[in-house]
C-alpha cells in the first residue's frame, strides 16, 4: 500500500486543528502539523490529537509547507504521496481517500481538490477568493493551456514529483507555483470536486484586505513570471 503523509500548515487554529486531524483517514502514515508561529494553543491541540508538530517561526504558508518537506527529507523511509491540507476545517479531510485514489490506481502525478460551486457551503469563500481563483485559472488557461479551475489547497502529489518541482515560494504563491511548475514539468494532473464549508475562525489571508492584496499579487506574480520565461 502507498505510504502517505499529510502536511498541515497552521497559524492560530486551536479551535479547529484537532477536528481536522481526527477526520483524516487512518491509513495515512503520518500527519505533520507545522505550527507557523501561532500565539494560541494550536501546537498542544495538534500534538494531543496525534500529529507530529513542527515549529516554523517565519510566517507564511510556503514557509510552513517547506518546513514539513524538510522534515520528511530527513526521514529514512520516504512517502509515496504527500497531501496538503489546511488546518481551518474548511475542507473535509475524510475526502482524502478519493483525492489519492487517482494517484494510486491511475498513476496520476497530482490531484487538486476543486471547490466546485455546487459543493461549496454558502459564504464559505469570499468574493475576492472566488474572483481570484477565476482570474488565476483563466490566465493559466489562456497563457499555458492549463485545465485548472481552482487553486484549492487540498491536494495530493507524488513525493518524488514534488521534489522535482523545487518549490520555492514562502508565502501566498505556493499553490499556484506548484500548478505552474506541474505544467512546466509535464506532470499528469486532474481535479476532483470536493466539498467546502465555512472555516472555523477568520482567514488570515482572504479575511483581511491586506492579506487579499498580497495573496493576489503573489499569485499574479508567479503567473506572469512564467510567461516571461517562456
Amino acid at each position: 500500500m502507498s505510504k502517505i503523509k499529510v502536511i498541515i500548515p497552521a497559524y492560530n487554529e486551536e479551535n479547529s486543528i484537532a477536528r481536522v486531524i481526527n477526520d483524516i483517514p487512518k491509513f495515512v502514515d503520518e500527519v505533520i502539523v507545522v505550527n507557523n508561529n501561532s500565539n494560541d494553543d494550536t501546537a498542544n491541540k495538534a500534538a494531543k490529537a496525534g500529529a507530529t508538530v513542527l515549529t516554523e517561526l517565519n510566517k507564511g504558508y510556503g514557509f510552513a509547507c517547506l518546513k514539513g518537506m524538510e522534515y520528511i527529507s530527513n526521514q529514512n523511509k520516504k512517502p509515496d504521496i504527500i497531501v496538503f491540507l489546511d488546518g481551518d476545517y474548511s475542507d473535509y479531510p475524510e475526502e482524502l481517500e478519493q483525492l489519492v485514489d487517482p494517484i494510486i490506481n491511475d498513476n496520476i502525478d497530482m490531484v487538486i481538490g476543486s471547490r466546485n460551486k455546487e459543493l461549496r457551503a454558502a459564504n464559505s469563500m469570499t468574493p475576492q477568493q472566488v474572483f481570484g481563483n477565476w482570474l488565476a485559472t483563466f490566465l493559466m488557461k489562456f497563457m499555458y493551456g492549463a485545465r485548472f479551475t481552482d487553486l484549492g489547497p487540498f491536494r495530493a502529489i507524488k513525493y518524488q514529483k514534488l521534489l522535482d518541482l523545487n518549490m520555492q515560494d514562502k508565502t501566498y504563491g505556493w499553490t499556484v507555483e506548484m500548478q505552474l511548475k506541474a505544467l512546466k514539468h509535464k506532470l499528469t494532473y486532474i481535479e476532483i470536486p470536493v466539498k467546502y464549508r465555512q472555516r472555523i475562525g477568520v482567514s488570515k489571508v482572504s479575511g483581511t484586505i491586506k492579506g487579499s492584496i498580497f495573496a493576489g499579487l503573489a499569485i499574479l506574480g508567479w503567473i506572469f513570471k512564467y510567461s516571461i520565461k517562456k
